[in-house]
């Protein structure tokens, strides 16, 4: 471990060499990272507040809107903050812990969207045993597989980085730190180490993508059975979901599946699913479904009668 440690700290190059650029940046990004807190946040508290959002598809939303926020979380902050500094520098060890916490969050977010497409699975195509095979204790179970499922995937792509040799130089042509660019600083072959994290990233990335595509087939097929109210409804919310997950799968796939290839276009592809996509989720969701935004009107309600007394 002597030799990695040549190199102490990276210096992003961020989204633009422009001074002018970044103070632009600064402030849409800094806009945008608020709305995906705020919005996020309003699902997440208008779910644990509302007696009408009980069922599991609700509980599902609001843990993946947690989780949107901690993904975003992992890089807005830092970028933000180096659009308005001469000197983007980041530690080694902050390197590789933003890298962890990176793929742990994603990582969840893609069990989480199976979940979700499961969870829709067994309410269209099995009614009748819905709340006795969604119960609680399933749920729970389900989202703790999430988490540690995101945790084992996170760890994976740790381990293939931690023991590269860096030895200069320490430019990393991004604005966070993520697998593929670290790849090409190495001071080593990283063929094999790039093959492992198609096989760990981008393969379950095409993977996931090809069965949550595949269940909603399965669940479009079961819909001509249902009356046009029925039908109408359960499109409306598997709309929402394809909506949230080729949004976050198209990105991931473009980035994840090419390990020794970076694009200049990879920074723009980043942002959208580090801060374009977690802020959508919360649009697409409460736009296209009925009773969030009832509660949403119901707690906003509340708050200004509390807000008046």
């Amino acid at each position: 471990m002597a030799h990695t440690h040549n190199v102490t700290e990276f210096i992003f190059l961020g989204l633009s060499p422009s001074q002018e650029v970044q103070k632009v940046c600064f402030v849409i990004f800094l806009l945008l990272y608020t709305a995906v807190v705020l919005g996020n946040g309003l699902i997440v508290i208008t779910v644990m507040t509302s007696s009408s959002l009980g069922s599991p598809m609700y509980f599902f939303l609001s843990c993946l809107s947690f989780v949107e926020i901690c993904y975003s979380s992992t890089t807005a902050p830092k970028l933000i903050s180096d659009l308005l500094a001469e000197k983007k520098a980041i530690s080694l060890w902050g390197c590789l812990t933003q890298l962890f916490f990176i793929h742990f969050f994603g990582g969840i977010e893609t069990f989480l969207l199976t979940v979700m497409a499961y969870d829709r699975y067994v309410a269209i195509c099995k009614p009748l045993n819905y709340t006795t095979i969604m119960n609680r204790r399933v749920c729970a179970v389900l989202v703790g597989l999430a988490w540690v499922g995101g945790s084992v995937h996170s760890l994976a792509q740790i381990l293939l980085i931690v023991h590269l040799p860096f030895c200069g130089p320490n430019v990393i042509n991004h604005y966070f730190c993520d697998v593929l660019p670290l790849l090409k600083l190495a001071c080593s072959d990283t063929f094999l180490i790039g093959l492992l994290i198609v096989a760990n990233g981008g393969t379950l990335s095409v993977i996931s993508f090809v069965v949550l595509l595949a269940s909603y087939v399965v669940i479009l097929l079961h819909l001509r059975t249902r009356s046009s109210e029925g039908r109408r409804k359960a499109l409306s919310t598997c709309g929402a979901h394809i909506t949230v997950v080729t949004l976050f799968f198209g990105p991931c796939i473009f980035i994840y599946l090419r390990p020794s290839t970076t694009l200049s276009v990879d920074k723009l592809v980043a942002v959208f699913y580090t801060v374009i996509t977690p802020l959508l989720n919360p649009v697409i969701y409460s736009l296209r479904n009925t009773e969030v935004k009832k509660a949403v009107k119901r707690l906003w309600i509340r708050t200004v009668k509390l807000d008046g007394k």
